[in-house]
């Protein structure tokens, strides 16, 4: 038992020794980078030599990260709930790959809100959480796949640990879980191609801001437009 223990700590170690090499010419696309956790990430990975694009949800966060990194980063304004953005995305990283094909994708968008009971919400609700956070990151994924395969590159699904915790209703928590099983499903189906499918699910760690003010704010907003019905079932002092 020691022995299979120590052997397995020696392998460990070995692989975890492992370095990338030669980050010159390697491509990676990330999502998210207007928010704390995408935007360390990607002025991290270009100051390590990677060649980053950077995809932001607005023009102005593109404009503010590429004014603090070097000139090889470039970024692309990103919509993830809008197949017609995703595919210009996708055209953009073809092109600036340019035929070397993608060693990194790593998903880190994400909405958050609305959060709330779930006989408090619409099906139209839980459409703009999963169509960012689940359905849009499938999108940009499968899309990619070919670039990823030519270059044997690698998935990372940045998940926030609590979107594991089935706590609260709305969309958030279903995209994460769901997030899990398609990372899973999709590590076992193109390992064949050499490439990678990771997860890393992360906590706080002063990686976003929670602005409680938006949050009470979309919460008065849903009550408001609840039934009378439902309303007085939950009552005031609940809300």
């Amino acid at each position: 038992i020691l022995a299979s223990i120590l052997s397995l700590v020696i392998y460990w170690l070995i692989r975890d020794s492992r370095r990338v090499r030669n980050l010159s010419g390697k491509y990676v696309f990330i999502t998210g980078c207007e928010t704390r956790l995408g935007n360390a990430l990607a002025k991290w990975l270009d100051k390590r030599g990677f060649c980053v694009i950077a995809a932001c949800a607005t023009e102005k966060g593109g404009q503010e990260l590429r004014s603090c990194s070097s000139r090889s980063l470039k970024t692309v304004t990103l919509d993830l709930a809008d197949s017609s953005s995703i595919a210009r995305a996708v055209v953009f990283v073809t092109l600036e790959t340019a035929g070397k094909g993608l060693f990194g994708l790593v998903s880190n968008a994400e909405v958050r809100t609305p959060v709330a009971p779930t006989d408090w919400l619409s099906i139209d609700d839980f459409h703009s959480v999963l169509d960012v956070n689940l359905l849009g990151l499938i999108e940009v994924t499968l899309k990619l796949l070919p670039l990823l395969k030519k270059a044997e590159g690698r998935v990372v699904n940045l998940i926030n640990t609590k979107g594991l915790m089935a706590f609260v209703g709305g969309g958030y928590n279903l995209s994460k879980w769901g997030m899990e099983a398609f990372s899973d499903i999709l590590r076992r189906e193109i390992q064949h191609f050499g490439v990678k499918v990771s997860i890393v699910e992360h906590s706080f760690f002063n990686a976003e801001e929670v602005n409680s003010d938006i949050m009470e704010r979309d919460l008065l907003r849903l009550w408001n437009r609840l039934t009378p019905e439902i309303r007085d079932s939950y009552g005031e002092k609940y809300f």
